[in-house]
């Protein structure tokens, strides 16, 4: 008997020091702070840190360990905002920057076809323009001067020797006309040579073509060799517009292809060309390739070594966009922020596609309807990483 009572005032005792449940308790909510989110607590209160009243927040039953849960004081400091995502035109729109340069095609060189030194130097500044057939150089070849003498002896001998010898002179001339115009001189001069039966100093080396000056290689008094380089002219009726593209915007460069060549030095004139040459190989390093685009220099306007930009458009299409400030990119990999649920969000990685001016392709990774975050996007980055201690990108798969 005295067992039983020892055992019940046991359990009287108990009961009585059983702490009171908090009536504020509740299991499906906690409450924390909106500028400090570290602060976690089961009850209303204040913050420690900064003293303001603590905020519910809803548990999320069976939520995703990856998403970020934020209150609504957390949205509106952080200006999350949203946007479905749905089918939009989409034109293939680029710029890319670029320079004038020469028409190779149109480049000539004039080259000197006997060692010599050179006498006089008609033109002396690169930049001057000569025509074709205007004198270049004075020139000293004592090999050139040898055979115009060999040229003047057969004359005479073919005087002197007219129908009394076998020799066929005709044909021995011939070959020394052939010599004469093989070294660089002229018909018009080997004429005059055989007119005035004089063989001057010098020759005279006449420009085969016409052109600017932009390489003169000699001077008076220098030798230059046989085959030697005189100068190169370049004919600017044409030039070519020379841009740089990224490997992954070849895509929409095509041979062929209509583009539109401003010159910002001009007031922005525009000239409209066609892409006639890509380059079939990309820089390793920079993955930067290369596209040309021949125009026309109708009024000497243009100047190589301007500044261009050449704009590529194609036909617009229907495809999925967002703004480009929606995507969160770090060289590896493209994520957006996608809202699931009432102040909930999750990191998608997507692949994107074209972009142009202020929007970006999206080619895969979430689909039409879905809610993505098109502002604040960083900041959702910033506080992932202050809740969870990861970078959100870091549990995407490449």
């Amino acid at each position: 008997m005295k067992y039983n009572i020892l055992i019940m005032a046991l359990l009287i005792f108990l009961f009585s020091c059983k702490k009171e449940e908090d009536p504020h308790a509740n299991h499906d909510i906690y409450y924390t702070c909106s500028m400090h989110p570290q602060i976690v607590a089961d009850k209303p209160g204040k913050c420690p840190i900064c003293h303001m009243d603590l905020v519910p927040v809803e548990k999320k039953k069976n939520a995703d360990p990856n998403a970020l849960v934020l209150n609504d004081e957390q949205i509106k400091l952080g200006n999350i905002k949203t946007m479905s995502l749905a089918n939009d035109d989409l034109s293939d729109k680029l710029t890319l920057t670029g320079t004038l340069n020469f028409d190779q095609y149109k480049m000539h060189s004039v080259s000197s076809r006997v060692m010599g030194r050179v006498e006089k130097l008609y033109y002396k500044n690169i930049g001057e323009y000569v025509p074709q057939g205007s004198p270049l150089i004075e020139i000293y070849s004592e090999e050139l001067n040898n055979s115009k003498q060999e040229y003047l002896l057969a004359l005479e001998r073919q005087h002197l020797f007219k129908g009394n010898t076998s020799i066929d002179f005709d044909q021995l001339l011939q070959s020394s006309r052939n010599k004469l115009s093989l070294w660089g001189m002229t018909k018009g001069q080997i004429s005059q040579l055989e007119r005035t039966r004089k063989a001057p100093l010098t020759t005279t080396v006449f420009s085969t073509g016409s052109g600017y000056i932009t390489d003169l290689n000699i001077s008076e008094g220098a030798y230059v060799s046989e085959g030697g380089t005189i100068l190169t002219l370049a004919d600017l009726s044409t030039l070519w517009a020379e841009a740089q593209v990224y490997s992954s915007q070849m895509a929409l460069i095509h041979r062929d292809t209509k583009v539109t060549v401003s010159i910002p030095d001009l007031d922005n004139l525009k000239i409209d060309g066609t892409i006639d040459f890509t380059n079939p190989e990309i820089n390793s390093a920079s993955r930067i390739n290369l596209v040309r685009v021949s125009i026309p220099n109708k009024d000497k306007l243009l100047k190589p070594g301007m500044p261009v930009y050449v704009l590529v458009e194609n036909e617009s299409r229907k495809t999925l966009t967002l703004p480009t400030d929606a995507v969160i990119r770090d060289g590896k990999m493209a994520t957006v922020w996608v809202k699931t649920a009432k102040n909930t969000f999750v990191n998608k990685m997507v692949k994107t596609g074209l972009e142009t001016d202020d929007r970006i392709e999206i080619l895969s990774g979430i689909k039409e309807d879905d809610e993505v975050v098109v502002s604040g996007t960083y900041l959702l980055n910033s506080e992932y990483i202050f809740q969870k201690g990861a970078d959100p990108m870091a549990g995407h798969e490449m």
